[in-house]
Protein backbone atom coordinates (compact mmCIF):
# COMPACT_ATOMS: atom_id res chain seq x y z
CA UNK A 1 0.00 0.00 0.00
CA UNK A 2 1.14 3.76 -0.69
CA UNK A 3 1.86 5.43 2.55
CA UNK A 4 0.67 8.55 1.52
CA UNK A 5 -2.87 7.71 1.28
CA UNK A 6 -5.54 5.83 3.31
CA UNK A 7 -7.98 3.16 2.22
CA UNK A 8 -11.08 5.34 3.10
CA UNK A 9 -8.68 8.24 0.96
CA UNK A 10 -10.18 11.06 2.82
CA UNK A 11 -10.02 14.48 1.82
CA UNK A 12 -8.53 17.45 3.53
CA UNK A 13 -11.94 18.97 2.97
CA UNK A 14 -13.93 15.94 3.93
CA UNK A 15 -17.41 16.99 5.19
CA UNK A 16 -16.34 16.28 8.80
CA UNK A 17 -17.77 19.43 11.22
CA UNK A 18 -15.49 22.08 10.85
CA UNK A 19 -13.77 23.53 13.88
CA UNK A 20 -16.44 26.63 14.52
CA UNK A 21 -19.16 23.85 14.36
CA UNK A 22 -17.41 21.83 17.44
CA UNK A 23 -17.76 22.63 21.09
CA UNK A 24 -14.67 21.74 23.11
CA UNK A 25 -12.79 22.44 19.93
CA UNK A 26 -9.21 22.71 21.91
CA UNK A 27 -9.39 19.35 23.19
CA UNK A 28 -8.20 17.48 19.94
CA UNK A 29 -7.07 20.45 17.89
CA UNK A 30 -4.60 20.29 15.97
CA UNK A 31 -2.32 23.71 16.51
CA UNK A 32 0.19 24.89 13.85
CA UNK A 33 3.01 27.32 14.94
CA UNK A 34 3.55 30.04 12.35
CA UNK A 35 7.41 31.93 13.15
CA UNK A 36 6.45 35.42 11.77
CA UNK A 37 9.42 36.20 10.11
CA UNK A 38 9.97 32.89 8.85
CA UNK A 39 6.70 32.13 7.15
CA UNK A 40 6.10 34.01 4.34
CA UNK A 41 7.38 37.37 3.05
CA UNK A 42 4.93 39.97 1.23
CA UNK A 43 6.75 43.02 0.38
CA UNK A 44 10.26 40.93 -0.52
CA UNK A 45 11.97 42.76 2.73
CA UNK A 46 13.57 39.93 3.05
CA UNK A 47 11.42 38.99 6.55
CA UNK A 48 7.92 37.08 6.85
CA UNK A 49 4.85 39.48 8.03
CA UNK A 50 1.21 39.45 8.92
CA UNK A 51 0.17 39.84 5.24
CA UNK A 52 2.43 37.15 4.22
CA UNK A 53 0.45 34.90 6.61
CA UNK A 54 -2.23 35.74 5.08
CA UNK A 55 -1.47 34.80 1.59
CA UNK A 56 -1.01 31.70 3.13
CA UNK A 57 -3.62 30.56 5.28
CA UNK A 58 -5.84 28.77 2.28
CA UNK A 59 -2.42 26.10 2.44
CA UNK A 60 -3.25 25.82 6.26
CA UNK A 61 -6.93 25.26 5.66
CA UNK A 62 -6.10 22.48 3.64
CA UNK A 63 -3.49 20.83 5.31
CA UNK A 64 -5.99 20.14 7.90
CA UNK A 65 -5.18 22.12 11.19
CA UNK A 66 -7.31 23.26 13.37
CA UNK A 67 -6.05 26.52 14.99
CA UNK A 68 -2.68 29.38 14.03
CA UNK A 69 -0.35 29.90 16.68
CA UNK A 70 1.57 33.27 15.83
CA UNK A 71 4.60 33.70 17.57
CA UNK A 72 5.07 37.49 18.72
CA UNK A 73 4.85 39.92 16.00
CA UNK A 74 4.67 43.01 18.68
CA UNK A 75 6.83 45.97 18.74
CA UNK A 76 9.91 45.16 19.75
CA UNK A 77 13.70 46.37 19.35
CA UNK A 78 14.14 42.50 18.57
CA UNK A 79 16.82 41.58 21.34
CA UNK A 80 15.70 38.11 21.63
CA UNK A 81 13.35 37.61 18.20
CA UNK A 82 10.32 39.70 19.52
CA UNK A 83 9.92 37.99 22.71
CA UNK A 84 11.30 41.31 24.23
CA UNK A 85 7.67 43.64 24.02
CA UNK A 86 7.55 47.55 23.80
CA UNK A 87 4.26 47.77 23.14
CA UNK A 88 1.71 45.08 23.69
CA UNK A 89 -0.74 46.99 21.91
CA UNK A 90 1.38 47.76 18.75
CA UNK A 91 2.21 45.38 15.83
CA UNK A 92 5.64 45.91 14.97
CA UNK A 93 6.12 47.58 11.31
CA UNK A 94 8.43 44.61 9.99
CA UNK A 95 5.13 42.64 10.37
CA UNK A 96 2.55 45.23 8.95
CA UNK A 97 0.38 47.28 11.30
CA UNK A 98 -2.96 46.22 13.76
CA UNK A 99 -4.94 46.62 10.22
CA UNK A 100 -3.36 43.66 8.75
CA UNK A 101 -3.49 41.47 12.49
CA UNK A 102 -7.19 42.74 11.93
CA UNK A 103 -7.36 41.29 8.22
CA UNK A 104 -5.57 38.20 9.31
CA UNK A 105 -8.07 37.00 12.40
CA UNK A 106 -10.65 37.96 9.79
CA UNK A 107 -9.79 35.99 7.17
CA UNK A 108 -8.57 33.16 8.97
CA UNK A 109 -12.06 33.07 10.60
CA UNK A 110 -13.50 32.34 7.50
CA UNK A 111 -11.68 29.56 6.26
CA UNK A 112 -12.88 28.33 9.99
CA UNK A 113 -9.33 28.82 11.36
CA UNK A 114 -8.55 29.96 14.67
CA UNK A 115 -6.05 32.40 15.47
CA UNK A 116 -3.83 32.15 18.97
CA UNK A 117 -1.76 34.84 19.54
CA UNK A 118 1.68 34.91 21.98
CA UNK A 119 1.37 36.79 24.91
CA UNK A 120 4.89 37.24 27.22
CA UNK A 121 3.75 38.61 30.73
CA UNK A 122 7.31 37.52 32.54
CA UNK A 123 8.96 40.38 31.14
CA UNK A 124 8.86 43.76 28.38
CA UNK A 125 11.23 44.92 26.76
CA UNK A 126 13.72 47.68 28.30
CA UNK A 127 12.51 49.93 25.74
CA UNK A 128 8.47 49.16 27.02
CA UNK A 129 7.84 52.96 28.20
CA UNK A 130 7.08 51.72 31.96
CA UNK A 131 10.80 50.88 32.27
CA UNK A 132 12.52 53.58 30.50
CA UNK A 133 10.46 56.27 32.66
CA UNK A 134 11.63 53.88 35.55
CA UNK A 135 15.03 54.30 34.22
CA UNK A 136 14.61 58.21 33.56
CA UNK A 137 13.22 59.26 36.87
CA UNK A 138 15.59 57.32 39.38
CA UNK A 139 15.52 55.69 42.82
CA UNK A 140 11.91 55.54 44.47
CA UNK A 141 10.14 56.43 41.01
CA UNK A 142 7.06 54.03 41.30
CA UNK A 143 7.73 53.18 38.30
CA UNK A 144 10.60 50.87 39.70
CA UNK A 145 7.99 48.98 41.42
CA UNK A 146 6.57 47.30 38.59
CA UNK A 147 9.73 45.55 37.52
CA UNK A 148 12.35 43.86 40.46
CA UNK A 149 14.83 46.93 41.29
CA UNK A 150 17.11 45.93 44.07
CA UNK A 151 20.08 47.51 45.88
CA UNK A 152 23.22 45.55 45.47
CA UNK A 153 25.40 43.75 47.76
CA UNK A 154 28.98 45.27 48.88
CA UNK A 155 30.31 48.10 50.42
CA UNK A 156 29.36 50.02 47.10
CA UNK A 157 26.66 48.23 46.27
CA UNK A 158 28.74 46.72 43.61
CA UNK A 159 27.73 43.03 43.73
CA UNK A 160 23.94 41.89 42.55
CA UNK A 161 21.47 41.65 44.78
CA UNK A 162 21.48 37.45 45.06
CA UNK A 163 23.04 35.32 43.16
CA UNK A 164 20.04 34.19 40.10
CA UNK A 165 21.63 33.57 37.13
CA UNK A 166 20.15 34.48 33.27
CA UNK A 167 18.82 31.30 31.26
CA UNK A 168 20.54 32.82 28.93
CA UNK A 169 24.13 33.03 30.82
CA UNK A 170 25.51 35.09 33.39
CA UNK A 171 24.02 36.64 36.51
CA UNK A 172 19.94 37.58 36.22
CA UNK A 173 21.14 41.29 37.62
CA UNK A 174 22.10 44.42 35.70
CA UNK A 175 22.96 47.69 37.43
CA UNK A 176 21.57 50.58 36.06
CA UNK A 177 23.16 54.09 35.59
CA UNK A 178 21.68 56.82 37.17
CA UNK A 179 20.02 59.74 35.76
CA UNK A 180 23.05 61.95 37.29
CA UNK A 181 25.53 59.13 36.28
CA UNK A 182 26.17 57.39 39.32
CA UNK A 183 26.28 53.69 39.54
CA UNK A 184 23.06 52.64 40.72
CA UNK A 185 20.32 49.99 41.43
CA UNK A 186 20.21 46.41 39.80
CA UNK A 187 17.13 45.35 38.06
CA UNK A 188 16.07 41.53 37.65
CA UNK A 189 16.33 39.71 34.22
CA UNK A 190 15.62 36.07 34.12
CA UNK A 191 16.67 36.04 30.17
CA UNK A 192 18.34 38.82 28.21
CA UNK A 193 19.69 42.21 30.05
CA UNK A 194 17.31 43.96 27.51
CA UNK A 195 14.23 42.15 28.75
CA UNK A 196 13.69 43.09 32.60
CA UNK A 197 10.72 40.47 34.60
CA UNK A 198 7.77 42.58 35.81
CA UNK A 199 6.71 42.51 39.59
CA UNK A 200 3.60 40.60 39.57
CA UNK A 201 3.21 41.24 43.38
CA UNK A 202 2.56 44.93 42.34
CA UNK A 203 -1.60 45.23 41.16
CA UNK A 204 -0.44 47.72 38.17
CA UNK A 205 1.08 44.60 36.76
CA UNK A 206 -2.08 42.79 36.70
CA UNK A 207 -4.32 45.32 35.88
CA UNK A 208 -2.16 46.31 32.58
CA UNK A 209 -2.52 42.57 31.21
CA UNK A 210 -5.78 41.68 32.16
CA UNK A 211 -6.47 45.43 29.93
CA UNK A 212 -4.07 43.79 27.10
CA UNK A 213 -5.91 40.73 27.40
CA UNK A 214 -9.45 42.35 26.67
CA UNK A 215 -7.36 44.07 24.13
CA UNK A 216 -6.98 41.31 21.52
CA UNK A 217 -9.97 39.25 22.53
CA UNK A 218 -12.10 42.20 20.99
CA UNK A 219 -10.01 42.11 18.00
CA UNK A 220 -11.48 38.64 17.81
CA UNK A 221 -8.24 35.98 18.62
CA UNK A 222 -9.26 32.64 20.16
CA UNK A 223 -6.66 32.27 22.54
CA UNK A 224 -2.97 33.26 23.95
CA UNK A 225 0.03 30.79 24.52
CA UNK A 226 1.06 32.67 27.31
CA UNK A 227 5.45 32.60 27.26
CA UNK A 228 7.38 31.63 30.62
CA UNK A 229 4.08 31.07 32.04
CA UNK A 230 5.76 29.30 35.02
CA UNK A 231 8.42 32.44 36.06
CA UNK A 232 5.68 35.35 36.46
CA UNK A 233 5.81 35.13 40.63
CA UNK A 234 9.24 35.08 42.77
CA UNK A 235 9.59 33.87 45.92
CA UNK A 236 9.34 35.76 48.74
CA UNK A 237 12.11 37.70 49.37
CA UNK A 238 14.01 36.53 46.18
CA UNK A 239 16.53 34.28 48.28
CA UNK A 240 20.00 32.75 47.24
CA UNK A 241 19.76 29.81 45.23
CA UNK A 242 23.84 28.27 46.32
CA UNK A 243 24.23 26.57 43.44
CA UNK A 244 26.50 27.84 40.80
CA UNK A 245 25.66 25.71 37.76
CA UNK A 246 21.83 26.79 38.52
CA UNK A 247 20.65 25.70 34.49
CA UNK A 248 21.39 22.16 35.32
CA UNK A 249 18.58 22.65 37.63
CA UNK A 250 15.96 24.10 35.31
CA UNK A 251 12.85 21.89 34.61
CA UNK A 252 14.33 19.15 37.52
CA UNK A 253 13.90 21.40 40.47
CA UNK A 254 11.26 24.16 41.36
CA UNK A 255 13.53 27.38 41.88
CA UNK A 256 12.69 30.14 43.72
CA UNK A 257 11.90 31.96 40.54
CA UNK A 258 10.05 29.58 38.35
CA UNK A 259 7.09 27.22 39.03
CA UNK A 260 6.21 29.13 42.14
CA UNK A 261 2.52 28.76 43.60
CA UNK A 262 1.21 31.96 43.12
CA UNK A 263 1.19 31.76 39.47
CA UNK A 264 -1.89 29.39 40.10
CA UNK A 265 -3.81 33.16 40.95
CA UNK A 266 -3.02 35.27 38.14
CA UNK A 267 -4.62 32.07 35.36
CA UNK A 268 -7.88 31.89 37.77
CA UNK A 269 -8.51 35.87 37.34
CA UNK A 270 -7.16 35.75 33.86
CA UNK A 271 -9.78 32.47 33.39
CA UNK A 272 -13.03 34.69 34.46
CA UNK A 273 -11.83 37.42 31.60
CA UNK A 274 -11.85 34.67 29.09
CA UNK A 275 -14.81 33.07 29.68
CA UNK A 276 -16.95 36.04 29.24
CA UNK A 277 -15.94 36.03 25.74
CA UNK A 278 -18.04 33.90 23.27
CA UNK A 279 -16.33 30.95 21.22
CA UNK A 280 -14.66 29.04 23.89
CA UNK A 281 -11.31 30.92 23.63
CA UNK A 282 -8.29 29.08 25.20
CA UNK A 283 -4.97 29.30 26.80
CA UNK A 284 -1.95 27.71 26.44
CA UNK A 285 1.20 27.47 28.96
CA UNK A 286 4.66 27.28 27.93
CA UNK A 287 5.33 26.18 31.53
CA UNK A 288 9.19 24.31 31.97
CA UNK A 289 8.44 22.18 35.33
CA UNK A 290 9.85 19.82 37.15
CA UNK A 291 7.05 16.63 36.16
CA UNK A 292 4.37 16.79 34.03
CA UNK A 293 2.21 16.27 37.73
CA UNK A 294 3.19 20.01 38.47
CA UNK A 295 2.53 21.08 34.58
CA UNK A 296 -1.07 19.38 35.29
CA UNK A 297 -1.39 22.33 37.90
CA UNK A 298 -1.86 25.14 35.20
CA UNK A 299 -4.63 23.44 33.68
CA UNK A 300 -7.17 22.38 36.44
CA UNK A 301 -10.71 23.68 35.43
CA UNK A 302 -10.89 27.15 36.65
CA UNK A 303 -6.93 28.11 35.11
CA UNK A 304 -5.46 27.25 31.44
CA UNK A 305 -6.68 25.17 28.87
CA UNK A 306 -3.79 23.25 27.71
CA UNK A 307 -0.05 23.47 28.54
CA UNK A 308 3.04 22.37 26.64
CA UNK A 309 4.40 18.66 26.94
CA UNK A 310 8.33 19.26 27.43
CA UNK A 311 8.68 15.70 28.51
CA UNK A 312 6.75 14.09 25.49
CA UNK A 313 9.45 16.69 23.15
CA UNK A 314 12.61 15.75 24.84
CA UNK A 315 11.71 11.87 24.53
CA UNK A 316 14.15 9.76 22.66
CA UNK A 317 12.73 7.85 19.78
CA UNK A 318 12.51 4.74 22.21
CA UNK A 319 9.36 2.35 22.49
CA UNK A 320 10.29 2.07 26.51
CA UNK A 321 10.59 5.78 27.14
CA UNK A 322 7.81 7.03 25.08
CA UNK A 323 5.67 4.75 26.41
CA UNK A 324 6.40 5.89 29.78
CA UNK A 325 6.08 9.31 29.35
CA UNK A 326 2.58 8.75 27.71
CA UNK A 327 1.65 6.98 30.24
CA UNK A 328 2.33 9.56 32.73
CA UNK A 329 1.04 12.17 30.78
CA UNK A 330 -2.43 10.86 30.41
CA UNK A 331 -2.58 9.64 34.01
CA UNK A 332 -1.35 14.12 35.36
CA UNK A 333 -4.21 15.15 32.91
CA UNK A 334 -6.85 12.73 33.42
CA UNK A 335 -7.61 14.02 37.37
CA UNK A 336 -7.75 17.94 35.87
CA UNK A 337 -9.96 17.59 33.59
CA UNK A 338 -8.04 18.52 30.83
CA UNK A 339 -6.15 17.35 27.56
CA UNK A 340 -2.91 16.25 26.79
CA UNK A 341 -0.65 17.79 24.36
CA UNK A 342 1.70 16.16 22.46
CA UNK A 343 4.78 18.50 20.10
CA UNK A 344 8.07 17.32 18.54
CA UNK A 345 9.26 20.77 17.27
CA UNK A 346 9.34 24.44 18.09
CA UNK A 347 11.55 27.63 17.45
CA UNK A 348 13.69 26.87 20.29
CA UNK A 349 15.17 23.53 20.20
CA UNK A 350 16.50 20.95 16.63
CA UNK A 351 13.74 20.24 14.38
CA UNK A 352 12.98 16.81 15.31
CA UNK A 353 13.70 15.28 12.14
CA UNK A 354 17.60 16.40 12.99
CA UNK A 355 17.45 15.26 16.01
CA UNK A 356 16.65 11.86 15.52
CA UNK A 357 18.75 12.03 13.02
CA UNK A 358 21.81 11.81 15.35
CA UNK A 359 22.57 9.49 18.53
CA UNK A 360 20.08 9.73 22.00
CA UNK A 361 21.22 11.51 24.53
CA UNK A 362 22.69 14.68 22.58
CA UNK A 363 19.77 17.46 24.24
CA UNK A 364 17.26 19.51 21.91
CA UNK A 365 20.21 21.84 20.52
CA UNK A 366 21.99 19.53 18.09
CA UNK A 367 24.81 20.58 16.28
CA UNK A 368 25.60 18.11 13.62
CA UNK A 369 23.20 16.68 10.54
CA UNK A 370 23.84 13.02 11.55
CA UNK A 371 21.88 10.56 9.28
CA UNK A 372 19.33 12.59 7.19
CA UNK A 373 17.20 9.77 6.00
CA UNK A 374 17.36 7.85 9.11
CA UNK A 375 15.62 11.15 10.88
CA UNK A 376 13.07 11.82 8.34
CA UNK A 377 11.74 8.19 8.64
CA UNK A 378 11.75 8.64 12.03
CA UNK A 379 10.32 11.62 12.05
CA UNK A 380 7.37 10.70 10.03
CA UNK A 381 6.81 7.63 12.10
CA UNK A 382 6.91 9.81 15.12
CA UNK A 383 4.51 12.36 13.69
CA UNK A 384 1.72 9.28 13.31
CA UNK A 385 2.68 8.40 16.30
CA UNK A 386 1.87 11.78 18.16
CA UNK A 387 -1.15 12.06 16.17
CA UNK A 388 -2.75 9.27 17.23
CA UNK A 389 -2.16 9.81 20.77
CA UNK A 390 -5.50 11.41 22.83
CA UNK A 391 -5.66 15.04 22.87
CA UNK A 392 -3.91 17.77 20.72
CA UNK A 393 -1.39 18.18 18.78
CA UNK A 394 1.35 20.68 17.80
CA UNK A 395 2.98 21.04 14.41
CA UNK A 396 5.62 22.99 13.62
CA UNK A 397 5.75 25.16 10.75
CA UNK A 398 8.14 23.11 7.98
CA UNK A 399 7.62 20.01 9.58
CA UNK A 400 4.83 18.67 7.33
CA UNK A 401 7.47 19.29 4.64
CA UNK A 402 10.11 17.03 6.65
CA UNK A 403 12.63 19.93 6.98
CA UNK A 404 15.91 19.33 9.02
CA UNK A 405 17.38 21.77 10.62
CA UNK A 406 20.05 23.88 8.76
CA UNK A 407 23.07 23.32 11.39
CA UNK A 408 25.93 25.02 8.93
CA UNK A 409 24.84 28.50 8.95
CA UNK A 410 28.19 30.27 8.73
CA UNK A 411 28.56 32.73 11.56
CA UNK A 412 28.17 35.57 10.43
CA UNK A 413 24.47 35.20 9.03
CA UNK A 414 23.55 34.20 12.49
CA UNK A 415 20.47 35.92 14.10
CA UNK A 416 19.83 34.22 17.48
CA UNK A 417 20.75 36.97 20.36
CA UNK A 418 22.10 33.92 22.63
CA UNK A 419 24.64 32.71 20.10
CA UNK A 420 26.19 36.27 20.76
CA UNK A 421 26.37 35.93 24.26
CA UNK A 422 28.67 32.87 24.81
CA UNK A 423 27.20 31.89 27.71
CA UNK A 424 23.80 30.26 28.78
CA UNK A 425 21.56 28.15 25.37
CA UNK A 426 23.93 27.49 22.85
CA UNK A 427 22.48 30.21 20.54
CA UNK A 428 22.13 28.10 17.61
CA UNK A 429 18.21 28.57 17.20
CA UNK A 430 18.47 29.93 13.74
CA UNK A 431 19.00 26.54 12.19
CA UNK A 432 14.99 25.70 12.76
CA UNK A 433 14.05 29.05 12.03
CA UNK A 434 15.81 29.50 8.55
CA UNK A 435 12.29 30.65 6.32
CA UNK A 436 10.27 27.92 4.67
CA UNK A 437 10.27 27.09 1.03
CA UNK A 438 6.66 27.38 -1.27
CA UNK A 439 8.48 26.74 -4.70
CA UNK A 440 10.93 25.15 -6.13
CA UNK A 441 12.44 28.53 -7.76
CA UNK A 442 13.03 32.21 -7.03
CA UNK A 443 15.25 34.31 -4.85
CA UNK A 444 14.00 32.15 -1.69
CA UNK A 445 12.51 29.41 -3.13
CA UNK A 446 8.74 31.52 -2.95
CA UNK A 447 9.34 32.76 0.75
CA UNK A 448 9.23 36.55 -0.76
CA UNK A 449 10.76 38.00 -4.03
CA UNK A 450 14.26 39.86 -1.84
CA UNK A 451 15.86 36.82 -0.63
CA UNK A 452 15.23 35.81 3.15
CA UNK A 453 17.03 36.95 6.63
CA UNK A 454 18.59 33.53 7.22
CA UNK A 455 19.77 31.90 3.77
CA UNK A 456 18.35 28.58 2.59
CA UNK A 457 19.91 25.44 1.10
CA UNK A 458 19.65 24.64 -2.28
CA UNK A 459 18.32 21.49 -1.46
CA UNK A 460 14.88 22.81 0.19
CA UNK A 461 14.07 23.23 -3.38
CA UNK A 462 12.94 19.98 -3.79
CA UNK A 463 11.30 20.22 -0.01
CA UNK A 464 9.32 22.99 -1.01
CA UNK A 465 5.07 23.12 -1.00
CA UNK A 466 5.38 23.03 -4.60
CA UNK A 467 7.53 19.86 -4.69
CA UNK A 468 5.72 17.51 -2.69
CA UNK A 469 2.13 18.64 -3.63
CA UNK A 470 0.40 15.66 -5.13
CA UNK A 471 3.74 13.88 -4.87
CA UNK A 472 3.56 9.88 -3.89
CA UNK A 473 5.44 9.57 -0.66
CA UNK A 474 6.13 13.01 -0.02
CA UNK A 475 6.05 13.93 3.92
CA UNK A 476 3.17 16.98 3.16
CA UNK A 477 1.10 14.38 1.44
CA UNK A 478 1.79 12.20 4.67
CA UNK A 479 0.66 15.01 6.82
CA UNK A 480 -2.28 16.63 4.79
CA UNK A 481 -4.05 12.59 4.92
CA UNK A 482 -3.07 11.92 8.07
CA UNK A 483 -4.80 14.81 9.21
CA UNK A 484 -7.49 14.13 7.23
CA UNK A 485 -7.71 10.59 9.01
CA UNK A 486 -7.71 11.68 12.27
CA UNK A 487 -10.70 14.08 11.60
CA UNK A 488 -12.85 11.69 10.24
CA UNK A 489 -11.90 8.84 12.70
CA UNK A 490 -13.92 9.01 15.49
CA UNK A 491 -11.76 7.03 17.88
CA UNK A 492 -9.04 9.66 16.82
CA UNK A 493 -9.22 13.17 18.40
CA UNK A 494 -10.04 13.49 21.77
CA UNK A 495 -9.56 11.15 24.78
CA UNK A 496 -8.03 10.19 27.97
CA UNK A 497 -6.35 7.05 27.64
CA UNK A 498 -5.03 4.04 25.40
CA UNK A 499 -5.54 0.56 25.44
CA UNK A 500 -2.03 -0.68 24.99
CA UNK A 501 -1.50 -4.26 22.98
CA UNK A 502 1.14 -6.55 23.21
CA UNK A 503 3.99 -6.10 20.82
CA UNK A 504 7.88 -7.08 20.17
CA UNK A 505 10.75 -5.36 22.31
CA UNK A 506 10.96 -1.50 20.63
CA UNK A 507 7.64 -1.76 19.22
CA UNK A 508 4.58 0.34 20.82
CA UNK A 509 1.20 -1.03 19.86
CA UNK A 510 -2.23 0.59 21.30
CA UNK A 511 -6.05 0.49 20.89
CA UNK A 512 -8.95 3.33 20.94
CA UNK A 513 -11.89 1.54 20.07
CA UNK A 514 -11.98 0.53 16.71
CA UNK A 515 -8.53 2.30 16.09
CA UNK A 516 -4.78 0.58 16.07
CA UNK A 517 -1.71 2.07 16.32
CA UNK A 518 2.06 0.19 16.08
CA UNK A 519 4.88 2.06 15.71
CA UNK A 520 7.97 0.24 15.44
CA UNK A 521 11.23 1.94 16.94
CA UNK A 522 13.83 -0.57 16.04
CA UNK A 523 16.33 -0.64 13.06
CA UNK A 524 14.89 -3.45 12.05
CA UNK A 525 11.95 -4.66 10.04
CA UNK A 526 9.10 -6.29 12.46
CA UNK A 527 6.12 -8.38 12.26
CA UNK A 528 2.58 -7.36 14.06
CA UNK A 529 -0.62 -9.04 13.11
CA UNK A 530 -2.09 -6.75 10.82
CA UNK A 531 -5.57 -5.34 12.99
CA UNK A 532 -8.26 -4.93 9.80
CA UNK A 533 -7.71 -2.10 7.42
CA UNK A 534 -4.83 -0.82 6.74
CA UNK A 535 -5.58 3.56 6.99
CA UNK A 536 -2.15 4.74 6.76
CA UNK A 537 1.41 4.00 7.40
CA UNK A 538 4.99 6.11 7.34
CA UNK A 539 6.37 3.71 5.51
CA UNK A 540 5.26 0.87 2.73
CA UNK A 541 3.70 -2.27 4.91
CA UNK A 542 3.31 -5.76 3.28
CA UNK A 543 0.52 -7.78 4.48
CA UNK A 544 0.30 -11.26 4.31
CA UNK A 545 -2.10 -14.21 5.78
CA UNK A 546 -3.23 -11.54 8.35
CA UNK A 547 0.11 -10.40 9.49
CA UNK A 548 1.79 -6.96 8.62
CA UNK A 549 5.41 -6.50 7.85
CA UNK A 550 6.39 -3.58 9.74
CA UNK A 551 10.11 -1.62 8.52
CA UNK A 552 12.56 -0.09 10.37
CA UNK A 553 11.12 3.28 12.25
CA UNK A 554 7.71 2.95 10.80
CA UNK A 555 4.28 3.41 12.11
CA UNK A 556 1.21 2.26 10.78
CA UNK A 557 -2.36 3.07 11.55
CA UNK A 558 -5.45 0.02 10.95
CA UNK A 559 -9.16 0.34 11.88
CA UNK A 560 -10.84 -2.77 12.72
CA UNK A 561 -14.22 -1.36 11.69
Amino acid sequence: MSQQHSAADPAPNSAVATVAQRRDWWRDAVIYQVYPRSFADSNGDGMGDLEGIRSRLPYLRDLGIDAVWLSPFYASPQADAGYDVADYRAVDPMFGNLLDADALIRDAHELDLRIIVDLVPNHSSDQHEWFKRALREGPGSSLRDRYHFRPGKGENGELPPNDWESIFGGPAWTRVTEPDGSPGEWYLHLFAPEQPDFNWEHPAVGDEFRSILRFWLDMGVDGFRIDVAHGLVKAEGLPDLGDHDQLKLLGNDVMPFFDQDGVHEVYRQWRLILDEYAGERIFVAEAWTPTVERTANYVRPDELHQAFNFQYLGTHWDAEELRQVIDRTLEAMRPVGAPATWVLSNHDVTRHATRFANPAGLGTQIRTAGDRALGLRRARAATLLMLALPGSAYIYQGEELGLPDVVDLPDEVRQDPAYFRGAGQDGFRDGCRVPIPWTREGSSYGFGTGGSWLPQPAEWAELSVEAQTGAPGSTLELYRTALATRRAEPDLGAGESVEWLRAPEGVLAFRRGEFVCVANTTGESVTSPAYGRLLLASGEIAEVDGDAKIPADTTAWWTTA
